[in-house]
């Protein structure tokens, strides 16, 4: 295939969406619409992405980074003013071109592929993709002759009422040689009510000039869905959504409530795993096979391996090995690793923390920025006591150790393997391999106390 490049129009100001941030960097299942169609174009083979930005330009060249290039448009003139403010880009190159709208993530890599290749066999200058609806309101028509070739694209503004009759719509995507391209925007004019520059007008040029223009219907009419308003953003959402979680049952995948499950486009998931209801799952998370997760879990950037089990956690940026089991009700913050056959129950909360093999951390404890050993037991309520005030400490916990109930360990501070820490003691020096620790004060009873504070003993 011919050396291929993307026009991807982010200029808008998307108004309709009442936002401080450009349209084109709200996002959806992970990630932001104008991401969405960058990898759907690099997916489908292109080699160089120009992006036009216009509102807000800095932010979206800022997010975009490197990835792609950058044309300026100003003034929002129209598409065809747009895709002119990248002729300087493409002077030099020789091949074709896709035009796309940075605010329609649905759009697929095989589409785009499929259209390009569909293109250069017809020898086409150029090549609008369509979509048959069976309400076009709002869309341009697709008008084709005799022979069944595109003839031109009417607004619906200017449609007679037999073209407003018409079902096959312009989706807004097209391909281009791209010395075609560049000719005809040579020739665009801006004489028309709006006084702007309409890239449907390139099309027209090419006609005239005797050049190949073909049209290409995409399967699915979903793909053309635009986003110019809160609404729309959630009809693509749910869209993306249900395509992502379809992919992943094709895969092996069992979710028992698609509708009530949000996966992000990034995540990997392998086969044999079951997502329970009210799940989400975020950020290039990676799960292995056989696992069980959910319900009511979060679980933001993190690698799971297999045969885990996650129930109503919150998980971020942590590392879960095999074989162990994550709550209920149980915080994983940035920095967690977990070893194989970790027990992390109910109301545990662990931070930047290595938790090694075998051990059970079982109910109401925090383990932050700490190194704990394997087959180690913390009971329930031990606290690492981390924060002196002005920074975060560190504490030690050797293979084999046992903490009692209620301790607090006070970094920076080491317990050696197979030591043992009394129950209620508060822990701030270090605890010698086999050793014994114990730091409370030793009970005492007061009888008939209570009695006598109450002033109920007649003796006093």
């Amino acid at each position: 295939m011919e050396e291929l490049s993307a026009i991807i129009l982010a200029a808008g100001a998307g108004t309709r969406m009442k936002s401080e941030k450009p349209k084109v960097l709200h996002e959806v299942c992970g990630k932001t619409l104008v991401e969405w169609v960058c990898d759907a174009a690099y997916g489908a083979g292109v080699k160089n992405c120009i992006t036009v930005v216009g509102h807000k330009a800095q932010m979206v060249m800022d997010y975009l980074g490197s990835r792609v290039q950058f044309a300026l448009q100003e003034q929002q003139l129209g598409t065809g003013h747009a895709v002119m403010q990248a002729k300087h880009l493409l002077q030099d190159k020789k091949g074709h071109v896709i035009v796309l709208g940075g605010d329609a993530p649905l759009v697929k890599a095989e589409t785009i592929k499929k259209a390009l290749e569909s293109h250069i066999a017809d020898n086409n200058a150029a090549t609008v993709l369509t979509a048959e609806l069976s309400d076009s309101t709002g869309y341009g028509r697709i008008v084709r002759g005799k022979a069944g070739r595109i003839v031109q694209i009417v607004e619906q503004k200017d449609a007679t009422i037999e073209q407003l009759d018409i079902k096959e719509v312009n989706s807004g995507i097209y391909c281009f040689n791209i010395s075609h391209l560049l000719e005809a925007l040579s020739k665009l004019s801006n004489q028309n009510a709006q006084g702007e520059y309409y890239l449907t007008d390139t099309l027209e040029i090419l006609i005239k000039g005797n050049h190949n223009v073909g049209a290409m219907k995409i399967e699915n009419a979903y793909e053309i869905l635009g986003v110019n308003d809160r609404k729309q953003l959630w009809q693509v959402q749910q869209i993306l959504n249900q395509n992502i979680i379809e992919k992943h049952m094709y895969n092996g995948v069992t979710v028992i409530d698609p509708n009530n499950t949000y996966i992000d486009g990034n995540v990997e998931i392998m086969s044999d795993t079951v997502i329970h209801p009210g799940c989400m799952i975020q950020k290039a998370t990676k799960i292995g096979a056989n696992c069980i997760i959910g319900p009511n879990s979060q679980i933001e950037g993190c690698t799971i391996e297999d045969y885990v089990e996650i129930k109503n956690s919150v998980m971020v940026d942590s590392y879960v090995s095999a074989h162990t089991k994550v709550g209920p009700f149980a915080y994983l913050r940035p920095g967690s690793h977990i070893g194989e056959n970790v027990k992390i129950g109910d109301f545990v909360e662990v931070k930047n923390a290595k938790i090694g093999n075998n051990t059970k951390i079982s109910h109401l404890s925090y383990v932050g920025d700490a190194q704990v050993g394997e087959n180690v037991n913390m009971g329930c309520g031990s606290i690492v006591v981390n924060y002196d005030g002005k920074k975060k400490q560190k504490t030690i916990i050797g293979d084999n150790a046992f903490v009692g109930c209620n301790v607090n360990l006070v970094s920076p501070v080491i317990v050696h393997e197979n030591a043992f820490i009394a129950a209620g003691s508060t822990i701030t020096q270090e605890v010698p391999k086999d050793s014994l620790a114990i730091a409370r004060e030793r009970q005492t009873i007061k009888k008939d106390w209570v009695r006598k504070r109450s002033g109920q003993d007649d003796t006093v």
